[in-house]
């Protein structure tokens, strides 16, 4: 199958055209700025189906929302009729469509030409009014608010929030490009002002605010909840505008005679990681936990861990090493610590289902 992408330089088209690759019976036909509009009729007659991304929102004159937004779709319709396959189309057009702006206007007008085409020829036509689409390779100072406030704070520059309170209706580009590859394919019936099927609503101001707290996460080790919905479409657009130079950032290591312990990652609602190594003959911990629990995994070396119930003096021991991955779970209640029983350091990764509270700690010494 072969897509015709107009605007394939841009934001969405990038994503699209990159998604597009994974399917080896897909074949992307790019049209761009730089392509010659004389070669648009050939184009189309090679394709199977448009996906009209061409347009601007933000040019240097008002006149260019004519040329790129109304005259290009003339043009891409002009080679539809002339093509006379009735082949599907889908637009991307904006929620300004209805405002009696300059370029909203011109959405609007784009959309009368693209329905036209579809009532006269029958063919399958998907207008979807967009809302303020943000993810990666958008343009700062152009394409989103998010991308310029990601920009920004990854570079160290200063923002500007107006209005915090000012709400935003916002798609993901992910999103986007999911729903229009489901209409490559499986096409289905025409739809008039087609929605995208995962919206978010927020404010400008918790925008701001959140993306803040991405960049605060590398000092205080703390990672917001960037699992799900906005917040990790957010996280992932967010880092999309980190430089090479800083993909890696450095983490506080804590030395002693037992060992080193580093702090990695900690969360909101879900503990925190760390990893500790020990030398052979060394044993860490010898407390207990009236709550807090954890969950050890020996990375690397032999270790015994030994247990004992800080009430009936019950005990239990038992060694694990790195060649055979096994958790061990410490329980509320017990008294347990670690030995490196081997001839190398030993490495440990642990988690601990809270954050730890230098106020409230939860953490007994207690022999064994």
């Amino acid at each position: 199958m072969r897509v015709l992408i107009t605007g394939a330089a841009g934001f969405i088209a990038k994503n699209l055209c990159v998604k597009l690759r994974e399917f080896p019976d897909i074949e992307v036909l790019p049209y761009t700025r730089e392509s010659d509009p004389a070669d648009l009729g050939l184009l189309v007659s090679q394709a199977d189906m448009v996906v009209h991304l061409a347009g601007v929102s933000r040019p240097a004159n008002t006149d260019e929302f004519w040329t790129s937004n109304v005259t290009l779709t003339r043009l891409l319709a002009k080679a539809l009729y002339a093509d006379g396959r009735g082949l599907p189309l889908v637009f991307a057009s904006s929620i300004q469509a209805r405002l009696q702006t300059p370029y909203g206007r011109s959405k609007w007008e784009a959309e009368q030409i693209i329905k036209a085409y579809g009532v006269a020829t029958g063919a399958p036509t998907h207008v979807y009014r967009l809302p303020n689409v943000f993810g990666k390779w958008a343009r700062p100072n152009y394409n989103s608010a998010i991308a310029t406030f990601a920009y920004n704070i990854v570079h160290d520059l200063p923002i500007t929030v107006d209005d915090p309170a000012a709400p935003i209706q916002l798609v993901y580009v992910d999103d986007v490009v999911d729903e229009f590859v489901r209409l490559i394919r499986e096409p289905s019936e025409p739809v008039e002002n087609a929605r995208i099927p995962v919206e978010y609503r927020t404010t400008v101001g918790e925008l701001a605010t959140s993306l803040q707290a991405f960049k605060e996460s590398r000092d205080t080790l703390t990672t917001p909840n960037v699992g799900t919905g906005l917040q990790r479409a957010l996280h992932a657009t967010y880092l999309s505008y980190l430089p090479p130079t800083r993909f890696s950032y450095p983490l506080p290591r804590h030395s002693d005679p037992r060992g080193d312990f580093v702090e990695v990652l900690k969360t909101h609602s879900a503990g925190q990681f760390s990893f500790f190594t020990a030398p052979p003959g060394i044993t860490r911990g010898g407390h207990y936990h009236h709550s807090k629990t954890e969950k050890f995994l020996v990375l690397r070396g032999h270790a015994r861990f030994r247990f004992r119930q800080v009430v009936s003096g019950t005990t239990h021991q038992l060694n694990t090493t790195g060649d055979r991955p096994e958790v061990v779970e410490t329980v509320p209640g017990w008294t347990h610590d670690i030995t490196n029983v081997g001839d190398q350091d030993l490495i440990v990764m642990l988690w601990a289902n809270e954050v730890f509270n230098r106020n409230r700690p939860d953490t007994v010494a207690a022999a064994l």
